[in-house]
Formats: structure tokens, sequence, C-alpha cells
């Protein structure tokens, strides 16, 4: 303990463990996704808004997507929950404002779920602008 009487231990190992799952679910996504003809624009978006986590283009379309890695596909979807959607569109709006010149572009917002042995499963168009899910 310290001082003032808190634990010193450090990070939790658990987050740290997701942590690192997260970052491996998000290479495998960007991988599967650039061989399925996209190109990554971005990675781990971060802004006051929010957080997103690949950020990719096919033709006039860009896709803001969110990397969920769960024990099962359901519970990496049910994960994805209102306030994280809307928080991703927020950003996303952010990351336009910042890139112009691509505002005349398609928007949508996809989901890859990873799941222990499984290739990843690309959802397209899962939720709309305002965070709403399809």
């Amino acid at each position: 303990m310290t001082a003032t009487g808190e634990r010193g231990a450090g990070p939790d190992p658990r987050r740290r463990a997701a942590e690192i799952r997260g970052r491996r679910a998000e290479t495998v996504a960007a991988w599967w996704l650039r061989l399925k003809g996209y190109r990554i624009l971005a990675r781990r978006f971060r802004s006051g808004a929010g957080e997103i986590d690949l950020i990719i283009r096919r033709g006039r379309t860009i896709v803001f997507v969110e990397v969920k890695s769960r024990a099962d596909e359901t519970a990496a979807i049910l994960a994805i929950r209102p306030v994280a959607r809307r928080r991703i569109a927020r950003a996303a709006e952010m990351w336009i404002a910042r890139h112009p010149a691509l505002a005349g572009l398609d928007r949508r917002f996809d989901v890859v779920v990873a799941v222990p042995g499984k290739l990843p499963r690309h959802l397209v168009s899962v939720f709309d602008s305002e965070g709403r899910s399809w």
C-alpha cells in the first residue's frame, strides 16, 4: 500500500489481457479487410468523442469499423451497445471534419467479429450515423 492507503498493484492483468486480445483482433481484421479489397486509412483513431478501431476505404465508400473479440459471435455483437455506436458515429464526424477532401464520399458503419478459432466475420452496415442499429 502507498502512504495514502491505496494499493499500488498497477494495471489489472485481466484488463491488460483483454487489451492485447483486442489489438490482435484489430490486426487480423485489418488484414482480412485488405484481402477483401479495402485500404486502411486509419487505425485506432481517437478523438474527444470516442475511438474508431479501423477506418477503411473501398471505391467511393469510407467505412468506420468496430472490431469486437469475444468467445462467441452473439456476445461480440451484443457488446456494441447504443452508447458506443453513438460515440463511434460522433468520432466519425470528427474524422471526416479533419479530412474534408473525403467528405463527399459515402459512409458506412461496419463491425468485424473475431471469435477464437474462426475467420473474422465482416458485418456490413450494422448501424447508421445516428448510432441506430438496423
